[in-house]
């Protein structure tokens, strides 16, 4: 079996990094199961693409589609004819994609158009929010995909509200985890911790990304001094995304907490998740491993398709409004973390189940 995986953006690298080393092992065991890995470009700066690469021990690409930045639209179809051009001079048995980025739903498309299987690992997430770019790629792939790798019951039963068949459908757990799992041996502090005086549970982590908390500058600026002011003794560190810093500009916002920083290679970044106080976010992929690491996270979005992180983890779902996030982290400091646990099957050994089940395709 020749398997094409595709990786666009920074949550989809760690994503593959395990899958490839199952497939590594599992044809150095003597299986008839070879990959070739196409890097889309959709991440191109080297501290959210390339850095990921060195760190997780992910070989090189075969193949850079290099289509880099543009509109929904421009960046989809970038892909798609770059795609096309890949396939064509390098045909497969199946192409495997992960996550919900653009690169996800565009690959799948021209697989299935070119008469190559699908599977798509983490299939069935849903948030029930058409205005996210993300949701309408999960159900776009799911429509057309052969095989669906699921981390949980509920995405299972989601896909099969849609109608997929349920013989298709493989609960096999977490590759996220996986990664997590297999590198907390190797996380490492940043370069930073020293010079900003970190030490376990003295700092908080903020990630903001999502359009809806950063595209408009007054609101963003209104956000950053409100979440200065509410974690009040605790520092706040805020690895911000290039887009994110071009929309505040050069302005002086008076935090005394909030702590600018690059963004961060994975294992700094987990380090710093790791040793954290807590997490607020934007993210849904964080909340994943906040979970497993047991701490508390703080989601500032109306809606999850990680429900597990909720009833199961350590999420709690803010919505956007500062004041909300403002009662959530009060009631925390008052009660401390509330009860949690680890979702069925976030053992590390999601890549191993996909590849035994591909080997019996």
């Amino acid at each position: 079996m020749n398997i094409t995986i595709v990786a666009g953006a920074r949550p989809n690298f760690i994503k593959i990094a395990p899958i490839i080393k199952a497939i590594e092992a599992a044809h150095t065991a003597g299986n008839q199961i070879n990959y070739r890995l196409v890097h889309t470009g959709q991440h191109y700066d080297k501290n959210l693409s390339d850095t990921f690469f060195e760190e997780l021990n992910i070989p090189q690409p075969h193949a850079n589609l290099e289509v880099k930045s543009g509109s929904q639209a421009i960046q989809t179809a970038a892909i798609m004819v770059a795609f096309e051009k890949e396939l064509e001079q390098h045909p497969c048995d199946l192409v495997l994609v992960v996550g919900d980025v653009n690169s996800t739903m565009a690959c799948a498309i021209v697989a299935k158009k070119m008469h190559i299987k699908v599977a798509h690992v983490e299939a069935g997430i849903r948030s029930g929010d058409m205005e996210m770019p993300e949701e309408i790629n999960r159900i776009v792939t799911d429509s057309i995909t052969d095989y669906f790798f699921t981390t949980s019951t509920t995405a299972g039963e989601n896909l099969l509200k849609y109608g997929a068949d349920k013989n298709h459908i493989h609960f096999v757990g977490n590759v996220m985890i996986d990664t997590l799992l297999g590198n907390l041996d190797r996380i490492k502090k940043p370069d930073f911790w020293e010079a900003f005086r970190l030490e376990k549970d003295n700092y908080v982590i903020l990630t903001l990304h999502r359009p809806s908390n950063v595209d408009e500058e007054q609101s963003l600026v209104k956000l950053l001094q409100g979440i200065d002011n509410m974690c009040e003794g605790k520092k706040v560190i805020f690895p911000i995304h290039p887009r994110t810093k071009a929309i505040l500009g050069e302005q002086n916002l008076n935090l005394k907490n909030i702590l600018f920083t690059e963004p961060q290679g994975y294992l700094n970044f987990m380090y710093l998740i790791k040793n954290a106080f807590a997490v607020i976010t934007d993210s849904g992929g964080i909340s994943e491993e906040t979970t497993v690491l047991k701490i508390p996270c703080f989601t500032m979005r109306t809606t999850t398709e990680r429900p597990e992180t909720q009833t199961i983890g350590t999420n709690t779902l803010v919505g956007v409004k500062l004041e909300n996030l403002a009662s959530a982290y009060t009631s925390f400091l008052k009660n401390g973390p509330r009860d949690s646990g680890i979702p069925e099957l976030w053992d590390g050994r999601a890549s191993v189940r996909i590849v035994e089940i591909l080997l019996r395709k």
